[in-house]
């Protein structure tokens, strides 16, 4: 009797292995796994397991008024899976329901699923986060079956009958509902390794799709970038079509009915894909009703649109076709929320870096506004001293003036060649020398060769003007600028000496004590380093009565190098 009795309880066995199969597909048990299930989720999974408990009841084989059974098998399955409350809770049902049945082990086996439920609880926190190993679900089954037949022995009434009940069912039990524990445990594990590995497939599929469409999307969603990110996943992701759209019109189309799909053909969205982009949901289109082509021929049968974003706001969408019908599944699914979150991301990216350049710029644009204005307001003093007493040379001087502003008015903002940057010097050079005359004295050494590396506009000269103003101007002897461009191999450095009165920079250093009076070396440093990083900028020696050196160091660019700051 034994052994029939094992053999057909392992035979049935096969419905908790079909039982284990659907749990595992289910996305509340992927929750329970990755631990982000609500309340709602763990009663639902408690219910189901109270009532596999319930069926291996009802699977059971009848034994001398008491029932040989694989209840077992979803009480132990609910704590090793879901912890002691989820294991007490199914024992509860489970057992509750074999108590209402009756028999003179009603109680015995009712207390015995608690115990169950308990005991799988108190393993399962040896393995948080993880599936329970098959062998230690084995183990745990043969322990838990052996207390059930000790609570039996303890509780049950007549004792002989208990006794011979127990020699009848322990070793079949014992056997089989351990083994489909360790069945249970190993086809759920075996599952999830397998939907892990898809969406490790999916997720390296996407993250290489979204490296190769960086450079595009960089440029933000348009046309153009669409077009090349619609062709790359067309040709790595494996799907019969792949559209994009803003939030206007469709962008982009690669692959199968791209003939009356793709832009200009057809440039209008769908239904669905307005939903998408007003609902900021994905949305399953199963059939060629739920795409909403209105060409007859169209073969696309079912898509999956997901919203691109950009700062939580929708901004276009991701749709990804097949050519047969419900061809969508989990796996692509996830490829596409990953995907589109991967795009979204850099989109968003994107546009915080737009929007740094334009402030950068916008800075850029206040600092040159407060040199020229203050340039202007110094070059006008000079010319007035002279209008009197040399209008020549006040005309002459207004001339070259016109000429400075003339240039800076195009240039402003921008970077333009140190040959371009000196001849402005030189003009206002020109322009100082007529006021002072012999008492300033200007020397230049500038190395062959690097004319043609650029600069931005307004640099060297707002230097110039401060060596004279602050270092000269107070000696009534005037003294002399020495003007020095040298090549550093990667950088540039150009200096601006001056003779005159110095200054401590133990306590008045401009650089880092700001004041009115430095307004263009402040705006110079801050000017080269925001364009260029911390490595460059401006440097100050100084001594008081022996003058001051400003060194500019810049690194070095062509013309087609850098853009345009403005």
């Amino acid at each position: 009797m034994s052994e029939h009795l094992l053999l057909e309880m392992i035979e049935r066995m096969s419905v908790a292995a079909t039982l284990a199969f659907v749990l595992s597909q289910t996305s509340v048990f992927r929750r329970l796994i990755n631990r982000r299930n609500t309340n709602r989720d763990a009663i639902l999974l408690t219910i189901f397991f109270g009532l596999v408990g319930i069926m291996g009841t009802y699977a059971g084989i009848p034994v001398n008024d008491a029932i040989a059974n694989s209840r077992v098998v979803g009480v132990m399955a609910a704590g090793l899976i879901g912890g002691r409350l989820m294991g007490v809770s199914a024992g509860i049902i489970a057992g509750g329901h074999r108590y209402l049945l009756g028999g003179f082990t009603a109680f015995s086996c009712a207390l015995a699923n608690l115990c169950e439920g308990l005991f799988a609880g108190m393993i399962h926190r040896l393995y948080p986060g993880r599936p329970i190993p098959w062998w230690l679900a084995l183990v745990a089954g043969m322990l838990g079956e052996i207390m059930q037949m000790g609570i039996i022995l303890l509780t049950s009434r007549p004792y002989n009958l208990a006794w011979e009940l127990v020699s009848e069912i322990a070793l079949p039990m014992i056997v089989a509902n351990s083994l489909g524990l360790a069945v249970f445990m190993l086809i759920i594990k075996t599952a999830m390794d397998a939907q892990e590995k898809v969406g490790a497939e999916q997720s390296h599929k996407a993250l290489d799709i979204a490296n190769k469409t960086l450079p595009y999307l960089r440029r933000g969603l348009n046309a153009e970038s669409a077009h090349e990110t619609a062709r790359i996943i067309f040709a790595t992701a494996g799907y019969d079509a792949v559209a994009i759209t803003n939030a206007d019109r469709v962008l982009a189309f690669a692959g199968a009915e791209s003939s009356h799909h793709a832009p200009p053909s057809e440039t209008s969205l769908t239904t669905s894909t307005r939903q998408v982009l007003v609902t900021g949901q994905m949305q399953l289109a199963r059939d060629k009703a739920g795409i909403g082509c209105v060409h007859p021929d169209c073969r696309l049968a079912s898509a999956i649109i997901v919203p691109l974003k950009c700062a939580d706001r929708v901004i276009g969408a991701l749709k990804l076709y097949y050519t047969r019908g419900n061809g969508v599944g989990q796996s692509d699914i996830v490829f596409a929320t990953g995907l589109a979150h991967l795009f979204s991301t850099q989109l968003e990216l994107t546009e915080i870096d737009r929007q740094a350049k334009m402030a950068a710029r916008a800075k850029m644009k206040a600092l040159h506004a407060q040199i020229n204005p203050h340039f202007l307001f110094n070059t006008l003093n000079t010319i007035t001293s002279l209008v009197r007493t040399k209008p020549d040379l006040a005309r002459e001087l207004l001339i070259k003036l016109s000429a400075i502003f003339r240039y800076t008015l195009h240039k402003t903002g921008q970077n333009i060649t140190i040959d371009e940057e000196l001849a402005q010097v030189r003009a206002y050079l020109s322009i100082e020398q007529a006021r002072h005359g012999e008492k300033l004295v200007v020397t230049e050494a500038i190395e062959t060769g690097l004319g043609h590396y650029r600069i931005p506009s307004l640099t060297i000269q707002p230097l110039v003007e401060n060596a004279i103003k602050h270092g000269l101007q107070p000696k009534p002897e005037g003294g002399s600028i020495f003007l020095k461009a040298a090549d550093c191999g990667q950088a540039i450095e150009i200096s601006i000496a001056d003779n005159g009165v110095g200054m401590d920079l133990a306590t008045n250093n401009p650089l880092e004590y700001p004041s009115g009076e430095s307004i263009g070396l402040i705006n110079v440093h801050e000017r080269l380093y925001g364009q260029y990083g911390g490595n460059y900028g401006l440097t100050l020696t100084s001594k008081p009565g022996h003058g001051t050196t400003i060194t500019l160091r810049l690194p070095k660019r062509l013309n087609d190098e850098v853009e345009d700051c403005a």
